[in-house]
């Protein structure tokens, strides 16, 4: 049995998602950016995930947000499956979408690293050596100018979605400020600051070696290709980041608490105890099962 994953109410996370066999399977086009910005939009307002920044590559996307209401695994639930059926559907193809394993949510510990994450994210398709900057990015891609701002509003798609079904004919997904930064503008200013700084670092890279693929390159790829080999396999998988060594190891050792009371209890459910109460942030047993758990304190 794999690791339980602890899920707590308001933390900030680093999403991310890979297609199967790295697959360039979201491409960027008029139509599979449209299909993922509406279904981020209709996931988000569901399960009320406030979304800062995204950033949607060839072959895998990114996604800084918090979880008001522990709920994160519920929304990539249905994001997930929607996007994989919607442009499976696109693409004539029936096999796995998204590559199994490859979801990972790190949890971030202060507005520092939600900073320094953020940019990360925004500035990924430099530091791939795709386009000059961020912006010129052909895919989905939030510039910090709309945190806080002017939100999308976004029709539903006319293919693969029903007219007469459940899902909403238009959605609005407005970015939010994370938490604790007192003001939208407080956070630009720090990300823009940061995004800048990361951009040159990997323009500089890229230049030195021949520059980057271009617009017309990405979007003349095929669904279907890939990648060259030499991506890093078997890496750490981590559910924290964190800069500051102490806060780091503090929520480490948290998540160690976590997975010894979760063991425990597990071990005591199956012995016939009912009434085991489990520790803050278990996730799927109290879903679908209503076991009892220990508070936030």
């Amino acid at each position: 049995m794999s690791a339980p994953r602890q899920v707590v109410a308001g933390a900030v996370y680093l999403v991310t998602r890979r297609c199967a066999q790295r697959e360039f399977l979201l491409k960027p086009s008029r139509h599979t950016n449209h299909v993922f910005l509406y279904l981020l939009a209709v996931a988000a307002r569901r399960f009320d995930i406030q979304i800062h920044a995204f950033c949607v590559l060839s072959n895998h996307v990114h996604l800084i947000l918090t979880d008001p209401h522990a709920l994160l695994p519920a929304f990539h639930q249905l994001l997930d499956a929607l996007v994989a059926r919607a442009l499976n559907a696109s693409l004539g193809r029936w096999e796995a979408f998204w590559a199994p394993g490859s979801y990972s949510a790190v949890r971030l510990l202060s507005p520092g690293d939600v900073v320094e994450k953020t940019a990360y994210v925004l500035a990924n398709p430099v530091a791939a050596g795709l386009v000059g900057s961020g912006s010129a990015w052909p895919g989905l891609w939030s510039a910090p100018g709309r945190i806080g701002g002017d939100g999308y509003r976004v029709k539903r798609p006319k293919h693969f979605f029903d007219p007469n079904g459940g899902m909403p004919e238009d959605v609005s997904l407005h970015l939010t400020t994370p938490p604790p930064f007192e003001s939208a503008e407080q956070f630009r200013g720090e990300l823009e600051r940061a995004l800048e700084a990361r951009e040159e670092e990997a323009r500089a890279h890229w230049r030195a070696r021949g520059g980057f693929l271009g617009v017309a390159r990405v979007l003349a790829q095929k669904p279907t290709a890939r990648p060259a080999p030499g991506e890093p396999r078997r890496a750490l998988n981590p559910r924290i980041a964190g800069r500051d060594k102490w806060k780091r190891i503090e929520a480490l050792g948290r998540l160690v608490e976590f997975l010894r009371s979760y063991r425990l209890a597990w071990a005591a459910r199956r012995a016939g105890g009912s009434e085991v109460l489990f520790p803050h942030g278990t996730y799927l047993l109290r879903v679908l099962h209503g076991v009892p758990c220990a508070g936030a304190g």
